[in-house]
């Protein structure tokens, strides 16, 4: 059956068709790339590998990085997004159902009329292609929204979907302003996707010292492996549907998946979101060390403690 509240993403991903044989199998049946991934060459490799599974795949992708002789560059010119949508349907062989703005923050320095401005002609530049047929559906994709809020008006066409980072490791400024964009707009719930929720790579979760299994109900922290934990609370950390994670490895894969059989605490992820806000104020670059408060001894380990207690441990942890 399957499972759209997971999402396959390729970012650190090998492209390999194993992984998207596997996620299928699974009942994972989307996944989430960039026209940057790869080096600009991500849509051609899954075309190349997957040919005859992109029609039994939902297929997000994202535009706002585009190639240079020094490097990717950040644009919102609608010539270059428009291009850039062109060359991905040729890429795919097929329109991708869903086209995310690619950090539009990153291009939005100026003073506030004109970003709003540029903002608002990059959103009706993705509306007007996808009343053509070039994709399917368009959102916005965004690693730092806080300086979004305050250029949203009636002028700035209403995206289908929003992504947004998730997780024990985003700031609670990250966290306010999605759920404020997500407001903004009425998103409803399904509409609202996370991304990113291990920072990167499991290995930025402080799992020996910390244990997210406290934002489990009770019934469910002795069955639940502290990585399984972390990825069942940032779904409400922000509240978003559906997660993209990247991972090469189909073990990790399936540990994610059975993670969504937990339940969790609400009412300790809203005790955990007021003691954020009680923090001192903290810049977004320390945030993802910062976000969770930790004891300072290292010992045991968290897979001796687990074993211990007879719990489970996370057999491998590569998954971003």
């Amino acid at each position: 059956m399957a499972d759209p509240r997971v999402v396959l993403g390729l970012h650190r991903s090998h492209h390999e068709r194993r992984i998207l044989i596997h996620a299928l199998d699974l009942g994972i049946t989307h996944i989430d790339t960039a026209f940057s991934y790869r080096s600009f060459t991500s849509h051609k490799i899954l075309a190349a590998v997957a040919h005859d599974l992109l029609d039994h795949l939902v297929i997000s992708t994202k535009v706002g990085f585009f190639p240079t002789p020094h490097g990717a560059r950040h644009s919102l010119e609608p010539e270059l997004l428009a291009a850039a949508l062109r060359q991905t349907n040729e890429d795919l062989g097929r329109p991708p159902d869903l086209v995310f703005l690619h950090n539009p923050e990153r291009s939005l320095h100026t003073d506030p009329a004109q970003a709003r401005e540029q903002l608002r002609e990059a959103c009706v530049l993705m509306e007007e292609e996808t009343r053509k047929g070039v994709c399917r559906s368009w959102g916005i994709a965004s690693w730092n929204p806080t300086a979004l809020p305050g250029l949203l008006d009636a002028a700035v066409p209403q995206p289908s979907a929003l992504m947004i980072r998730a997780g024990l490791l985003v700031s609670i400024h990250v966290l306010d302003a999605s759920a404020e964009i997500a407001s903004h707009w009425e998103l409803r719930d399904d509409a609202v996707w996370g991304m990113s929720p291990f920072g990167g790579a499991t290995a930025n979760l402080p799992l020996d010292i910390a244990d997210p299994r406290l934002f489990l109900t009770d019934d469910a922290r002795s069955t639940c492996s502290r990585l399984q934990a972390a990825f069942q609370a940032a779904y409400h950390l922000p509240r978003v549907s559906r997660i993209a994670v990247g991972t090469n490895a189909p073990s990790h894969l399936k540990e994610l998946v059975e993670a969504r059989h937990h339940n969790v605490d609400l009412h300790k992820i809203q005790h955990y979101l007021n003691l954020l806000r009680r923090r001192p104020p903290i810049t977004d670059a320390g945030a993802q060390r910062q976000a969770v408060p930790l004891p300072h001894a290292p010992t045991p380990t968290a897979d001796q403690r687990d074993a211990r207690e007879g719990r489970r441990s996370s057999p491998d942890r590569t998954a971003s």
